[in-house]
């Protein structure tokens, strides 16, 4: 179960058929003016669906991962777009696809939706292209497969072993790992300092390390509600406003990005933790992991880069 108010659930096209038909021809044929004979393909039967329902148990959002390692048919009903449910089906298909040890899928975007994709890491290549009528982009996602984490061995040294977490405590330990292995640098991406991971005795002492390691010391935070960090994070906001010369914060203005539900750190090392669902303590991450804490300090500096600054942790009376 992804969510409060609706979930997200794997499918197949022999017993979910009318379900997933439903909700791809409000989308598509309805809505987008796809012909219904363009929009089913052989692969259906043979891909792994996903769908998204209401609390009442009707589908509102699907997609699949194609046996052509494709992930598509991204289609969430209107009333419900803007709600995270298509950032937790991507979510969820990304991970059948390390389950299944693809080294990479790929997608065709519709081009308002580069941005969307490119938050999970996608990376647009070649021209624009045309597809049933619509103005299309090909994306590609390379992966760490889950085989070189999950599958660890005992033996094997401690800085390979994943970080893995469904408790608030396992969350806490999994950002003190990526804390403990940092250089210089951090980013964070919360959406309100997530106080149950953030603002304890251990987590402060480590980003205090980080703060005094050296001239080229940075510690940056992306937060999208400020608004709780004075009551509920006063040690964190503390530390940051007596070492504000390291600190900096910005908050998120652009809808895609505050539409994120998740949050993540990664360090300057390749060592990253994230969680899909802020709300959550569901999370996984690796002590060192290159490919995606690439991908994730790249999405964190493309938010960065169009955020403001969090005007409000500059004025919190402390």
């Amino acid at each position: 179960m992804i969510g409060n108010d609706f979930i997200v659930e794997p499918a197949t096209w022999e017993i979910d058929q009318d379900d997933l038909r439903a909700v791809r021809i409000e989308v598509f044929v309805h809505e987008q003016q796809v012909p219904e004979d363009e929009e089913w393909d052989e692969f259906d039967a043979n891909s792994h669906h996903v769908v998204a329902r209401d609390s009442t148990g009707r589908p509102i959002g699907t997609g699949r991962l194609t046996p052509m390692r494709t992930i598509g048919r991204m289609a969430i009903l209107r009333e419900w777009r803007g709600k995270q449910v298509g950032v937790a089906i991507l979510r969820v298909l990304i991970e059948r696809a390390r389950e299944l040890h693809y080294p990479a899928v790929e997608l065709h975007a519709q081009t308002h939706a580069i941005e969307f994709y490119a938050r999970s890491g996608f990376v647009a290549f070649g021209e624009e292209y045309d597809e049933c009528g619509i103005r299309h982009r090909s994306m590609r996602l390379e992966l760490e497969p889950l085989s070189s984490t999950r599958s660890t061995k005992s033996a094997m040294p401690a800085e390979n072993h994943p970080l893995l977490s469904t408790t608030r405590e396992q969350a806490r330990d999994a950002v003190l790992a990526v804390l403990a292995g940092a250089r210089r640098e951090v980013a964070l991406l919360t959406r309100d300092l997530d106080p149950d991971v953030l603002e304890h005795g251990d987590v402060i002492d480590a980003l205090k390390r980080i703060a005094l390691s050296g001239p080229n010391a940075r510690i940056r935070i992306l937060i999208q509600d400020p608004g709780r960090a004075s009551a509920e994070c006063p040690r964190l906001v503390a530390l940051a406003h007596r070492l504000s010369s390291v600190f900096a914060f910005r908050m998120p203005v652009e809808e895609i990005d505050r539409q994120y539900a998740g949050c993540y750190a990664v360090n300057d090392r390749d060592a990253c933790f994230e969680r899909p669902l802020a709300i959550r303590f569901d999370g996984e991450g690796d002590r060192h992991a290159p490919a995606r804490a690439a991908q994730l300090r790249a999405s964190f500096n493309a938010i960065w880069e169009r955020s403001d600054p969090a005007v409000e942790m500059r004025r919190l009376d402390l």
